[in-house]
């Protein structure tokens, strides 16, 4: 797979593909990790002089973060950069194409948002993407197709793998730095093992673990959040009434059966009494109220485990830090993994906010990625990778 470094970037004309998709709160698109590092490579770029014509994308068509205009975006990074990053409210149309063709040395223009055109999310070959309107339009403006993000890569979409069909390509500064960092625990890892799981996606997990158990890679997974709570069902552990789970759910607990020895599962949780936190050991349940943590004994017994890995990933939030009174299992497990001596790798998505909220420090390297993360350790082909290589 190529770089920027190999090519001569002077006078060029960059299409580059980042992934700003970010929270809204009150209508206001926040920044984030994402938005400082793709403004990067984009401010190197054009420093060199280099056209540049920024892709992105904000939400999916029906949800609630979904925003067809990326204007709140451009003027984030115009910010981060100290530059203007021009938006155009057009994204392979009359007035796209007129704004690139009036482009001036150095130039950054940011085109709407690619979902906004239907033809963008089917989930199609690179070949028949590439002969797509929006690839075949804008084709004959560029000279060079940057992919810079390695969380849009698991999508055969067409701003992801059309592009590269037709023009030179090759990754951009993150998804390089990406590549580069999670080769560590893809395959440099240095031994104790150790992954802390936990968010609510369980299902997401289980090609990694069954990947890294059946290899003989890692030697403890600690679990958090919903993988702790179906490992305890499957061990017999009876929450009670408000914290039953649904069938389908039930069907992942056969899944992790055979994973069992490398588990490593909390002694107390946190449950929700009024708003306010009470601790209770496993053995004092059934309870009548919702679980939102992990207990502090938890906290204590990972932590001594943390203290002596030597790789560490990190995916999914112990608890429900939103809430005041349930982050201390969020808070203090990344405390511990940032003072770890060990190599640390923590996954984008929901412990990424978690990472900026309460500003932890010492870890090595923090993935904008979250899901594609997950399928390119687990041994998943992405196809955005495919493409550039």
């Amino acid at each position: 797979m190529k770089t920027l470094n190999d090519f001569e970037l002077k006078k060029k004309r960059i299409l580059i593909r980042v992934d700003l998709n970010a929270s809204i709160i009150n209508g206001r698109v926040q920044s984030s990790l994402r938005f400082k590092e793709h403004a990067k490579t984009i401010k190197e770029l054009s420093r060199k002089g280099v056209k540049v014509v920024i892709l992105a994308h904000q939400g999916k068509k029906g949800k609630k973060d979904y925003l067809e205009s990326l204007k709140q975006h451009s003027e984030i990074l115009s910010r981060l950069m100290d530059k203007k990053v021009k938006y155009v409210d057009d994204l392979f149309g009359k007035v796209a194409i007129k704004s690139i063709q009036e482009m001036k040395r150095g130039d950054i223009i940011l085109l709407k948002n690619v979902r906004s055109w239907n033809g963008e999310t089917e989930n199609l070959s690179s070949v028949k993407h590439s002969k797509s309107r929006f690839v075949q339009n804008l084709k004959n403006y560029f000279d060079l197709f940057v992919q810079d993000a390695l969380s849009v890569c698991h999508r055969s979409h067409a701003s992801i793998v059309g592009f590269a069909k037709v023009l030179p390509c090759c990754a951009g500064r993150v998804l390089e730095n990406e590549l580069r960092e999670i080769k560590k625990i893809k395959i440099k890892i240095k031994k104790p093992f150790i992954l802390i799981l936990g968010g609510r996606k369980t299902e997401d997990y289980i090609e990694l673990i069954k990947k890294y158990v059946n290899e003989r890679k890692v030697d403890s997974i600690l679990t958090t959040g919903f993988l702790s709570f179906l490992g305890c069902i499957s061990k017999g552990v009876n929450f009670g009434l408000k914290n039953k789970i649904l069938s389908e759910e039930l069907k992942l607990i056969s899944k992790l059966k055979k994973f069992q020895n490398k588990f490593v599962y909390p002694v107390d949780f946190a449950v929700d009494v009024s708003g306010k936190r009470k601790e209770l050991k496993i053995e004092e349940f059934p309870s009548e109220y919702d679980i939102l943590d992990i207990g502090s004994e938890t906290i204590k017994e990972y932590a001594k485990i943390i203290k002596n890995a030597k790789t560490i990933f990190v995916k999914g939030s112990p608890g429900n830090y939103e809430k005041k009174n349930f982050e201390k299992g969020t808070k203090m497990i990344l405390q511990e993994v940032g003072k770890s001596k060990g190599f640390s790798l923590v996954g984008g998505g929901d412990t990424l906010t978690a990472v900026d909220k309460y500003k932890i420090k010492g870890i090595n390297h923090i993935s904008l990625s979250g899901g594609a993360l997950l399928k390119y350790l687990g041994g998943e082909k992405l196809p955005g990778l495919e493409v550039l290589k």
